[in-house]
């Protein structure tokens, strides 16, 4: 069984019928859960809610500033509004992004008790928040937030983060680089929003692994990159949890970007992360295309189902 960390509150992110980040997205990808071949293999889970999550405002302020955190609370509870061009906040955004948050500690705890992947559905997606700031469709750093509340749980002593979302997660290294403990490594379109991102990127401690790639870049491309500087910075690292930024806006299909990846090749990306650790947390952020986003988190899930059964055979 692989669990699926999931709440319909998550669709009361509101964000209007035109923007790309909407609620149709997960959707989407429940529903093509709920039919896979291995829809009876899912553990579908709440999250635990904001108000019972006992580290919840903890992990936030040790990556959001108290300033920020306010703000966003001021916009919703207000009626809502924009908190930059690209970023809308609805009335239930800041309860829904605190729940988002929960999901991801949830998310952390549910793979460190079983030592094998898990997968949180969850949104407003987070990589590009900063500490001071909410911005390119997300509210608060997610997986960030997750790397550092991880750190503090028994046995770890050290958290990788993957970023294969088509974009660069700015936040999320913004707000780990400093940190010896937790290493993170991305692979983005470049040029692209946000514009961050580049290899000479290395971070405070050598932690960070940078790999922008061009336009029009497929699975010819990828492949290798994995292989020689993904795989090689992540094992070398030796995390005791993977945490992975599964955005799936790298698909050819997407409308946001310029690459041309399939969802079968997250199948493969999901097969190099499992030859590095079976104790993977995988969590949504971009993907725009609602076939190819689902097929693609299809496709992750199956990866690692197929993976379970293989371990249990040998």
């Amino acid at each position: 069984m692989l669990p699926v960390i999931y709440s319909d509150e998550f669709l009361d992110h509101k964000t209007g019928k035109y923007h790309p980040e909407k609620p149709e997205r997960l959707i989407a990808i429940a529903n093509a859960l709920k039919v896979a071949t291995f829809a009876d293999q899912i553990s579908w889970r709440s999250p635990t809610p904001a108000s019972e999550q006992s580290s919840l405002m903890p992990s936030l302020v040790r990556a959001h500033s108290p300033a920020y955190i306010k703000k966003l609370w001021q916009i919703a509870s207000s009626g809502g509004g924009p908190l930059d061009g690209d970023t809308p906040v609805s009335p239930r955004s800041y309860d829904v992004a605190l729940l988002a948050v929960s999901a991801w500690l949830d998310g952390v705890e549910v793979v460190l008790s079983s030592a094998n992947p898990a997968f949180v559905l969850a949104r407003p997606p987070g990589h590009h928040a900063e500490s001071d700031a909410g911005m390119g469709f997300c509210l608060f750093s997610n997986a960030a937030i997750a790397a550092l509340f991880a750190l503090d749980q028994p046995g770890i002593n050290r958290v990788a983060i993957l970023d294969w979302d088509v974009h660069h997660g700015n936040g999320t290294q913004a707000i780990v680089e400093a940190e010896a403990r937790i290493a993170y490594c991305s692979l983005h379109q470049y040029p692209c929003y946000p514009g961050t991102g580049r290899a000479a990127e290395r971070g405070f401690h050598k932690n960070v692994l940078n790999l922008p790639v061009p336009p029009g870049s497929d699975i010819a491309l990828y492949q290798p990159l994995f292989e020689t500087q993904v795989v090689p910075f992540l094992a070398n690292f030796q995390p005791d949890l993977l945490i992975v930024s599964a955005g799936y806006d790298g698909n050819a299909a997407d409308p946001l970007a310029s690459i041309n990846l399939q969802p079968e090749d997250y199948a493969l990306f999901t097969d190099y992360c499992l030859g590095i650790t079976r104790k993977i947390l995988f969590g949504l952020e971009g993907g725009y295309d609602f076939d190819s986003l689902s097929q693609s988190v299809v496709a992750t899930i199956e990866r690692c189902l197929q993976d379970s059964l293989s371990a249990e055979c040998c």
